[in-house]
């Protein structure tokens, strides 16, 4: 078959899948009508929701329908998925500025912002929560549990027969859990529900009004960190809702592979999992380091500076966002030590960002491995592996080349984004706080973040938060093959 007319059969099938994703998407814009049970003099509102739903509908079923019959079974790559997928957020993420724009008069900028933090489940906000109605704070929690599941697969396997791995990798999901991708994407959506389900249930038991709890748990789970009040969850001063959000971060930022493990009582491979571990040796090594030596509060108790620390600490770990207290109170030394948290980030394969625990493990035992092989002998063989999962992952060269790699971009990519907010007038600290929050879509803010915060700030941010969802080397290769791509195109070979 001719390269352009291959090409062509390819991109009719990625634009085929794109269109049924969006078109996918126009049912969860009618979700924030459950907010109407609990605020019904509200219902005229939806009103701003009803160009989306509109226009997803027009988008999708047009894709649909005019690459439905062009588009073969072809199997497509994960530059291939990548392309979907950051196709599929693009036009999702401009759908979802529009009733924050009709409805609540936020610019172009602002909605963007909003939005894409929404499904990059960052949780940074440009929007005061005590003036916003309640269906947009809903849809914003939405947004947040659509994106931390992972729409572009849930949408393909629902509809379609769909058993290519491409899409399930270029949504960062990394490990099957049942030899089919259609089937672990199912059961990862019956997880993720059954787990919503237990947060807002637990929630409303202890004391939380159950629209905040439906919320927070989505808020939770989906390491989201968007809250209903202004002062997250420390609004409510209450330890047994702390307990709960704990819980819920954890959950959330633990590999759903992992999570299977410990379901089917395999608890041992559940404990040598190197994500398991990485977490907590951190929690231990930091919660030591803030309650007794750095002391957030020096008047406190130190069963208080505990209950303090801990929240803070998995809060970020988890790259939640979620905060029980004022992190501009906090000694440099205390923000630091958060900002190094908000990079390491949670597991491959979660709904949490930052570089991730297993690349960072990875990382560690690479140069371990490397100074033990210096002192054994010349023939000696071993093969190197991690758990990961129910399975043995033994680690290749090239496993460790990516993962540095990896690490290398997102430091780089770290810095430069800092670099903008100092040369805006911040410091040193406050700005490589407030990136480090942003890339690794955790959502923790020192108190940059807001609607006056200058555009091409903004603009920096969500590029950070695009790239901290989705990550980089699956942007980059999508990028490079669309570019690829047209040049083969364009030379009519």
């Amino acid at each position: 078959m001719p390269a352009v007319s291959y090409l062509k059969k390819k991109y009719s099938q990625i634009f085929y899948y794109s269109g049924l994703v969006i078109f996918f998407a126009s049912f969860a814009f009618l979700l924030p009508l459950i907010s109407f049970i609990f605020y019904p003099a509200e219902i005229s509102l939806f009103r701003f929701f009803i160009p989306s739903i509109i226009l997803s509908l027009i988008i999708g079923g047009t894709l649909y329908l005019y690459f439905k019959n062009r588009a073969d079974n072809l199997q497509l790559t994960t530059k291939e998925g990548g392309i979907v997928v950051v196709f599929s957020w693009i036009i999702l993420i401009l759908l979802s500025t529009i009733p924050f724009i009709l409805g609540m008069g936020l610019n172009f900028t602002q909605a963007t912002f909003e939005a894409v933090s929404g499904w990059t489940t960052t949780g940074l906000s440009v929007v005061t929560e005590s003036e916003t109605p309640a269906v947009f704070l809903l849809w914003r929690s939405i947004m947040q549990f659509l994106g931390g599941a992972g729409i572009t697969v849930i949408a393909l396997s629902a509809i379609l027969p769909v058993n290519n791995l491409s899409l399930y990798r270029a949504e960062a999901r990394s490990d099957k859990l049942l030899p089919h991708v259609k089937k672990s994407t199912r059961l990862i959506v019956k997880l993720y529900s059954v787990f919503i389900i237990f947060g807002i249930i637990a929630y409303i038991i202890s004391g939380m009004e159950p629209f905040s709890a439906i919320n927070h748990s989505m808020a939770a789970l989906s390491t989201g960190g968007f809250s209903i009040y202004g002062g997250s969850i420390g609004h409510y001063n209450s330890l047994p809702i702390e307990i709960i959000t704990i819980l819920l971060m954890l959950i959330g930022t633990i590999n759903f592979a992992t999570h299977y493990t410990l379901i089917k009582g395999e608890y041992k491979k559940f404990l040598r999992n190197a994500e398991i571990k990485v977490m907590i040796w951190l929690s231990i090594i930091f919660l030591s380091l803030y309650t007794f030596v750095i002391r957030p509060g020096e008047t406190l108790n130190w069963l208080s500076e505990l209950r303090i620390s801990a929240f803070q600490i998995l809060s970020a770990l988890s790259t939640t966002g979620f905060s029980t207290i004022d992190f501009a109170t906090w000694s440099p030394i205390g923000i630091f030590l958060i900002i190094l948290l908000m990079l390491i980030g949670g597991g491959t394969g979660s709904t949490a960002g930052g570089i991730k625990q297993f690349r960072i493990f990875l990382a560690f035992k690479a140069v371990l491995w490397t100074v033990r092989d210096e002192f054994l002998p010349r023939r000696s063989v071993r093969e190197d592996y991690l758990w990961r999962g129910e399975n043995k992952v033994y680690i290749r060269p090239e496993h460790i080349k990516e993962a540095f790699i990896y690490i290398f971009i997102y430091f780089v990519t770290f810095l430069i984004g800092s670099a903008f907010f100092v040369h805006a007038g911040y410091s040193i600290g406050d700005s490589m706080f407030e990136f480090a929050s942003t890339l690794g879509t955790v959502g923790l803010s020192i108190g940059i973040t807001g609607p006056d915060l200058p555009v091409h700030l903004l603009w920096v941010q969500v590029i950070g938060m695009f790239l901290g969802r989705l990550e980089f080397l699956i942007i980059i290769f999508s990028l490079s093959k669309i570019f690829k791509d047209l040049k083969v195109s364009l030379g009519g070979k």
